[in-house]
C-alpha cells in the first residue's frame, strides 16, 4: 500500500498530541514530519505519554522542509500564526487542514473578532470542514478550515431544525467545555485552585465562536445568543440549545431521519452526556419539544470531534479515503 506522507505543525499542544496519536495508527497516512516553533526535541520528550511508542524528531517549522516531506499538513497553531504557513504551502501544492480560526469566517467578520487577515486570497476557495454540511466539497478541497469545537456541537444540534425555527427568534446556546479546551498554556482562569469545584461563564454573548455559528447557519449574529462555560473536567463538551419552533411535530423522528446515514452522529432517546463520546469523533444528540420550545442537547469530545479527529476525517476526504479510516469510535468509559 502506498502511504500518504503527512505532517503536523504545532505538536506541543493537546490537539497536536491527539493528531499524532491517531496518525501513528492510521493505515494510510504516514507521519513524516512533526514541528513546532522551536524544534530541537522529540515528540516523546514533549509528550512523555508517547515514550517507548514514538521518538520522531520535532523540528523547527520550515515550509520548504514541509513541502519536501508532506502531501498534506495539519496546522495545530493559534490564529494569525497559521495563515503565515497556509499561504506558501498552498502555493507550493501542499494540501492543508487548518485547525485555527484563520479561514473559518469571511474577512470582515474575522477581522472584527480576531485580527487583520494576511491571506485574503485563500479565503475564496477554503472549505469549512464540517462533513455533514460540505462532504462533497471536502473531497476536492486543497485548504480546509477545521471548525471550532463549540460551533461543531451547536451547528450539528441545530441543523435538522432550522427549517422549523420561527424566523428572527433567538437561538440560545448554553455550552459547557472541559478545561483542555482552553489549551495547554497556563493561565489564572485554568489554574487548579480556580477551576476545581467551580463553574463559570466566559465572554458571554460575545464569544468569538458565536459569529462562526451564525455564519454557517446563515442567520444574523444578533440572533445567536451563545454563552460558554468552563467546567472542572478534562475533556468533553455539552451544548444545551433552545429555539422557538412553528408547530407541533415529531422532533425525534426528524432528528433520526436527518442523520440516518451519518457515521459520526448518533441520535438518542435519552439526554446525552460527555463521557460517552470522550475519545471519539461522535456527536451525540437528543431533542425534546414542549409546545413551541425545542430543547436540543449535543455532546462531543472538544479535543476530538471539536478539533483533531474531525481534522483526520477531513484529511481522509481530501485524499480520497473513506472518512472513518483511522478515526477512533470507542469511548473512554469509565
Amino acid at each position: 500500500m502506498n502511504h500518504i506522507n503527512v505532517g503536523v505543525v504545532g505538536a506541543t499542544g493537546y490537539t497536536g498530541l491527539e493528531l499524532v496519536k491517531m496518525l501513528l495508527l492510521h493505515p494510510n497516512f504516514k507521519l513524516n514530519y512533526i514541528a513546532n516553533s522551536e524544534g530541537g526535541t522529540t515528540i516523546s520528550e514533549l509528550h512523555p505519554s508517547l515514550s517507548g511508542v514514538c521518538d520522531i524528531e520535532v523540528q523547527k517549522a520550515d515550509v520548504e522542509v514541509m513541502v519536501k516531506n508532506c502531501e498534506l499538513v495539519f496546522l495545530a497553531l493559534p490564529h494569525k500564526t497559521a495563515m503565515a504557513y497556509v499561504k506558501p504551502l498552498i502555493a507550493k501544492g501542499v494540501k492543508v487542514v487548518d485547525l485555527s480560526a484563520d479561514y473559518r469566517l469571511p474577512q470582515d467578520t474575522y477581522e472584527a473578532f480576531y485580527t487583520k487577515h494576511t491571506d485574503v486570497q485563500n479565503l475564496s476557495h477554503v472549505v469549512y470542514g464540517l462533513p455533514e454540511m460540505f462532504r462533497q466539497e471536502l473531497k476536492s478541497a486543497k485548504l480546509v478550515a477545521n471548525p471550532g469545537c463549540f460551533p461543531t456541537s451547536a451547528i450539528l444540534g441545530l441543523l435538522p431544525f432550522m427549517s422549523k425555527r420561527l424566523k428572527n427568534t433567538p437561538i440560545i446556546i448554553d455550552a459547557k467545555t472541559g478545561v483542555s479546551g482552553a489549551g495547554k498554556k497556563l493561565s489564572e482562569t485554568t489554574h487548579f485552585v480556580n477551576i476545581n469545584d467551580n463553574l463559570f461563564a466566559y465572554n458571554p454573548l460575545m464569544h468569538r465562536h458565536a459569529p462562526e455559528i451564525a455564519n454557517k447557519l446563515q442567520v444574523s449574529f444578533d440572533e445567536v445568543n451563545f454563552v460558554a462555560h468552563l467546567v472542572p473536567v478534562t475533556r468533553g463538551m455539552l451544548s444545551s440549545i433552545y429555539i422557538q419552533v412553528e408547530d407541533n411535530f415529531d422532533a425525534g423522528a426528524i432528528l433520526k431521519e436527518y442523520y440516518k446515514n451519518e457515521v459520526f452522529v448518533r441520535t438518542s432517546d435519552k439526554p446525552v452526556d460527555m463521557k460517552n463520546v470522550a475519545g471519539t469523533n461522535f456527536c451525540d444528540i437528543y431533542v425534546k419539544q414542549k409546545g413551541n420550545l425545542l430543547f436540543i442537547a449535543s455532546a462531543i469530545d472538544n479535543l476530538m470531534r471539536g478539533a483533531s479527529s474531525q481534522a483526520i476525517v477531513n484529511a481522509n476526504l481530501m485524499m480520497g479515503l473513506d472518512e472513518d479510516v483511522g478515526v477512533p469510535n470507542i469511548a473512554y468509559v469509565p
